[in-house]
């Protein structure tokens, strides 16, 4: 995990972990602990209405994730709010580049913009760096994804976002958590974030939210949330800032197992075509090791026997739970490829989304499984 201090004042002397316990709490004498739930929709002025200035508990989970970023971030109602969010900063007729693999809401939404004439689109393969630094000249939008979903594959962030660009950098940090990467700091104008996977952690809540380093890109994208309506609800900020104060500890353990849930894997003739990006074999794991501080609770393998065994093995997991999304404590499983929209993915491909349950459980449910 990274260890680094996070910069500015008051974080100076905080590493990440502290950060994120120690921000966006009430600071007065008297005051509580934690920032309520504050449930109000308006308040006197100045302040006025709460869809455009906001409330005491989404901001209170802004400054947490906007430290650990290293910029100041948007909350939003849904992950998809904030993609919504940043594909409308595309003007009419332009042009956005995506990678082949990403998240599926985003090749979706990025589809229907072409439909509608409101932009052309590319997809591009993200291990492909020279086609990115090309498509980086003409792009009003470049979206990055890394590690991808649910393939795995890891972009050469650096190279990418310091090369010269004639639009925006915007980087899906779901996967990595602001824990592993921190795009703004590579270079990037946006990091992105569905708070309902691991910044939540709970798989209790919806939420989105973008981080930006630049005060009119931040507002920008603060009227598109207003102006949407796309804003998040109280007991929802609430919960997702309670989360990120174990999004360490929660990071740490399942980096842990899924590691070692990764490399045994790798050796069961049960399994096969194992991605992980710890995993020395991984096309992408020196990369990720450079960039990465640590490579993430998410494992896709493909097992033998195809779309039907992989559908057995879902059906048989006792402890895991088969249900789609991810980064929550408790650890998930799907076939992707069963998914509509996702039928080009290898038939047999398991997305595995390891949680914090002791590792030799993890292991003896999925080996009874894959046994099925």
């Amino acid at each position: 995990m990274a260890s680094e201090p996070i910069g500015g004042d008051e974080q100076s002397e905080l590493t990440p972990d502290s950060w994120a316990v120690w921000a966006g709490r009430p600071r007065n004498v008297g005051e509580p602990l934690n920032t309520p739930i504050v449930t109000a929709s308006n308040f006197t002025e100045p302040s006025a209405y709460a869809r455009s200035t906001g409330t005491p508990t989404w901001e209170s989970f802004e400054a947490v994730l906007g430290g650990l970023e290293g910029g100041q971030a948007v909350a939003f109602s849904t992950g998809m709010a904030a993609v919504s969010a940043v594909l409308d900063l595309v003007p009419v007729g332009g042009h956005v580049a995506i990678p082949s693999d990403c998240y599926q809401g985003v090749a979706l939404a990025v589809e229907a913009g072409v439909a509608a004439g409101r932009w052309t689109a590319g997809e591009l393969a993200v291990t492909d760096t020279d086609a990115w630094l090309d498509a980086l000249a003409t792009a009003d939008l470049a979206w990055l994804e890394s590690p991808t979903n649910p393939l795995l594959e890891i972009a050469d962030l650096a190279t990418i976002a310091a090369a010269p660009r004639s639009g925006l950098l915007a980087v899906d940090n779901t996967f990595a958590t602001p824990l592993g990467q921190q795009p703004l700091k590579t270079g990037a104008d946006i990091s992105v974030h569905s708070v309902t996977k691991f910044l939540g952690g709970h798989s209790d809540l919806m939420m989105g939210a973008t981080v930006v380093g630049d005060d009119g890109l931040f507002e920008r994208l603060a009227r598109r949330r207003s102006l949407g309506g796309a804003t998040p609800g109280s007991l929802e900020a609430f919960l997702a800032t309670r989360g990120m104060r174990t999004l360490p500890i929660r990071m740490e353990r399942g980096q842990r197992t899924a590691s070692l849930i990764a490399e045994r894997l790798a050796d069961d003739p049960r399994a096969h075509g194992v991605r992980y990006p710890g995993l020395a074999d991984h096309p992408g794991h020196e990369l990720a090791a450079s960039q990465l501080g640590g490579f993430g609770a998410m494992i896709s393998f493909e097992i033998v026997g195809g779309a039907e065994a992989a559908d057995r093995a879902c059906r048989t997991v006792r402890l895991i739970h088969h249900t789609t999304s991810l980064g929550g404590v408790e650890s998930t499983m799907e076939r992707r490829a069963a998914v509509a929209g996702q039928e080009h993915l290898p038939a047999g491909l398991l997305r595995l989304s390891v949680g914090i349950e002791d590792p030799e459980d993890l292991w003896r449910d999925l080996c009874q499984a894959l046994d099925g």
